[in-house]
């Protein structure tokens, strides 16, 4: 059996992650939204505040449920935790969880030599989203810490929407910046996020156009001498 063979997760495994893949990614908006609400709303918004805690706690409870199945089907036993570092991380902090975009990009590239557009497609796709709802986490995050704190720029969710373009982007205009510690290294996980995401869309979109122009000069007569 070769490396390559062995490195490959186990058919369960990739029949779990392809049936939950949609369900999961519709957790991860409820939760956001319940944490919206969490962190935007009045403190007297009550019953809401308890109902989105209930609906960050649901889901967050089903994240667990699905690294638990994930755990016991990859057959790595507590490896796991280390093999597969990137859903550890979102299962910790699960605003986050649209990094598990990366591992949609990862397949295309295992792919690369029977190029699939359909999949090409998911992954921009997907990149647009994540860069969607992760810079709402990071505005909605930075917000949480910065809007109270002493000498802040970013007072309004405004701002901290503002803010997580620019830096998710990689412009960085500088017109407002954390002052915080937390908002601080929520800024420095944005940029890498931002880094990442931008070669993930250049590196698909890229492979789609060479195999579009490969298909076209397979296509086209050779010219006569």
């Amino acid at each position: 059996m070769s490396a390559r063979t062995q490195d490959l997760p186990p058919p369960a495994l990739t029949r779990w992650e392809r049936r939950t893949e949609v369900p999961l990614l519709a957790a991860s908006v409820v939760f956001l939204a319940g944490y919206a609400f969490r962190v935007l709303a009045p403190y007297d918004a009550q019953p809401w505040h308890d109902i989105s805690l209930a609906l960050v706690g649901a889901t967050w409870l089903l994240f667990v449920l699905d690294y638990a199945v994930r755990l016991r089907l990859s057959g790595l036993g507590p490896r796991f935790v280390r093999v597969r570092w990137l859903d550890t991380l979102v299962l910790v902090l699960p605003l986050l969880r649209p990094l598990r975009m990366v591992q949609v990009y990862t397949a295309v590239q295992e792919k690369r030599d029977r190029p699939r557009l359909s999949l090409y497609a998911r992954v921009i796709s997907y990149a647009g989203l994540t860069a969607v709802l992760l810079g709402l986490s990071a505005a909605l995050s930075v917000y949480h810490w910065e809007h109270d704190a002493p000498g802040a720029s970013i007072r309004t969710f405004g701002d901290a929407v503002w803010w997580a373009c620019a830096t998710l982007t990689t412009v960085g205009y500088g017109d407002v910046v954390p002052v915080t510690l937390g908002g601080r290294v929520i800024a420095a996980g944005l940029m890498a996020c931002g880094l990442a995401l931008l070669g993930a869309v250049t590196g698909a979109f890229s492979s789609w156009l060479i195999q579009v122009f490969r298909r076209q000069d397979e296509q086209e007569p050779p010219a006569s001498g």
